[in-house]
């Protein structure tokens, strides 16, 4: 004799617990892939140079080309941050290969300490593969006093396998862009404008 199924109250009570159960899991998975998501993209990012992302170098390159370029610099702050911030060098023509040091001059306009943090980006995007950075100061936390004004060095180099790239090869510029985005969640004063002007980074197609 073949067995009594179990009421059907006590079989939709199972259903319901086996796709609880199921929820929670994928709603862990979810919160895990999520947390998970940051490192892997910024990893990806700094394998391929998606969206610009510039490459980390320990040490100066093994080989220069007899290939030059040219690398122009570019400086803004975000609304609400009180600093003037601009490239002491607005271009300079380098070597493929070649190490080169510039900097970028920063000060706080505002009568209070703030603290500010720097992101990046190469322009052309594809270019972000081959701009090598020794020294940067971006990413990490910056604090001003008020009225302090600082330099603040990059120390780089130009890929000479750029030459490779079907993208790139007749390339002629390249710009790297910083831009301050405010770090110490204090309150929002008048944007301070970037020191020289500039507003932007050339359009120049590399």
């Amino acid at each position: 004799m073949s067995a009594t199924p179990p009421p059907l109250p006590e079989r939709a009570a199972r259903r319901g617990r086996i796709i609880a159960v199921a929820c929670a899991a994928f709603a862990f998975g979810m919160v895990g892939a999520a947390y998970a998501s940051v490192p892997l993209y910024e990893l990806f990012c700094q394998v391929t140079g998606y969206g610009g992302t510039t490459q980390r170098a320990e040490g100066e390159s093994s080989r220069v080309a007899d290939r030059s370029i040219v690398v122009r610099f570019d400086g803004n702050v975000s609304p609400g941050l009180p600093w003037r911030f601009g490239p002491n060098e607005r271009e300079i023509t380098v070597k493929l290969g070649e190490t080169r040091q510039t900097s970028f001059h920063v000060r706080n306009d505002s009568d209070r300490p703030v603290t500010a943090q720097a992101t990046y980006n190469v322009t052309p995007d594809a270019a972000g593969l081959y701009f090598n950075k020794i020294a940067c100061f971006c990413f990490d936390n910056q604090t001003l006093q008020p009225g302090e004004e600082i330099d603040m060095p990059v120390v780089f180099y130009v890929d000479p396998d750029i030459v490779e790239s079907e993208e790139l090869r007749n390339g002629r510029a390249i710009t790297l862009s910083y831009t301050f985005f405010p770090q110490d969640g204090g309150p929002e004063p008048v944007a301070a404008a970037p020191e020289g002007g500039a507003t932007g980074a050339p359009s120049d197609n590399l």
